[in-house]
């Protein structure tokens, strides 16, 4: 895919927008939404359903299977995600300095978390900033608070190989004053947590975001509910579960314990949505999970669910808001996603875009 010569506009697009469900037609020029109409518009489409672009709201651009990758294969993961539809995308944690891709017109936008931050041994190596003493979290969130655009990523928990099962990292004292300090810098924080013992201390600290959460438990997730507490489960992550308890047979309680949360994963995410907590859509694309899935993860919320007009708002309209991105109109940037036919009505439309616009700038399939 790329993009038309006459990049710069301006242009017409015309179809129905959701989810406000209405047909209207607007003019793009110079990358955002114009209030007149434009005399000598190209029209890019006349027909369609039109969203405000798709969002992976858990990403890693700048990681791979051993850490760090090179800015060239971060900005290929980059495309095929935006080919996939996403116009929008929320690192959480990469070991790359990934802020020249946010100069790229061709690309998402990224909202960058810094690096992930956890303790020796406790995480995937060569991804996190390691903290050789947990009393020393508080200064590095402020310093990966000042790094990134707004978001800290923790690693909450993982496995303790002395325990030989999932355990958190980090005292709750810590915690509460860790995420008091990104809160006072203007950034949110969000936790990697696979199992149950991590999240009493996480969402009592006043934590913004849960990434996974297969572990949570009734009374945890009504806590979510009360304090608006995101979850971003990562479903098609989930799915690995079974393979990671197949290579880690040496700890038999951490391969059962992962068997055990995959198993319930699904069910979770039914009774987070059903108590009203805040659930959007995110692949975990890195390593262990290809990037350009987001259709993928959107088709599993639903499965778990999330009503299809739920589930496309999660990785959409409803993420983007999250996130504080503006909606489609006047003197906003011209980002959005042409469909053939009403996703709402079958999902795997997602597939298919006949148009993608990335701050004005057509994408073509």
């Amino acid at each position: 895919m790329s993009p038309q010569t006459n990049a710069n506009g301006p242009f017409r697009v015309r179809g129905v927008f959701l989810p406000e469900e209405i047909e209207r037609e607007i003019f793009v020029h110079d990358g955002v939404v114009s209030a007149e109409p434009i005399r000598g518009a190209e029209t890019l489409v006349d027909r369609g359903w039109i969203l405000p672009g798709l969002v992976d709201a858990h990403c890693h651009i700048g990681a791979g299977d051993d850490g760090p990758i090179s800015l060239d294969e971060a900005a290929e993961h980059a495309e095929t995600d935006r080919d996939s539809g996403v116009a929008l995308i929320r690192d959480c944690g990469s070991p790359t300095d990934t802020r020249p891709l946010q100069e790229r017109p061709d690309l998402p936008e990224l909202i960058r978390s810094g690096r992930h931050i956890a303790l020796p041994k406790r995480y995937i190596r060569g991804l996190p900033r390691d903290v050789e003493d947990p009393e020393l979290l508080p200064e590095v969130v402020r310093a990966e608070a000042a790094a990134g655009d707004g978001w800290v990523k923790l690693v909450g928990d993982w496995i303790d190989r002395e325990v030989g099962d999932l355990a958190p990292l980090w005292p709750d004292d810590v915690l509460r004053e860790a995420i008091a300090a990104a809160h006072e810098a203007g950034a949110r924080v969000t936790a990697h947590v696979f199992g149950e013992e991590a999240l009493p201390g996480l969402l009592a600290a006043g934590i913004d975001c849960i990434e996974h959460g297969p572990g949570l438990t009734e009374p945890l997730i009504a806590e979510m509910a009360r304090s608006g507490t995101a979850l971003v489960p990562t479903l098609i992550n989930v799915e690995r579960f079974p393979q990671i308890a197949a290579s880690a047979e040496k700890f038999p309680r951490y391969a059962a314990h992962m068997r055990e949360l995959h198993a319930g994963a699904k069910s979770t995410v039914r009774s987070a949505v059903e108590a009203g907590v805040p659930v959007y859509a995110g692949t975990d694309a890195s390593g262990g999970v290809a990037h350009g899935r987001i259709v993928d993860e959107v088709m599993a919320l639903h499965e778990a669910g999330l009503a299809a007009t739920d589930a496309l708002g999660a990785a959409s309209w409803a993420a983007r808001s999250w996130l504080g991105r503006p909606d489609v109109t006047v003197g906003n940037p011209a980002t959005l996603a042409v469909y053939g036919a009403d996703p709402r009505e079958d999902l795997s439309v997602l597939r298919e875009p006949e148009l993608i616009l990335l701050r004005g700038r057509p994408f073509p399939r």
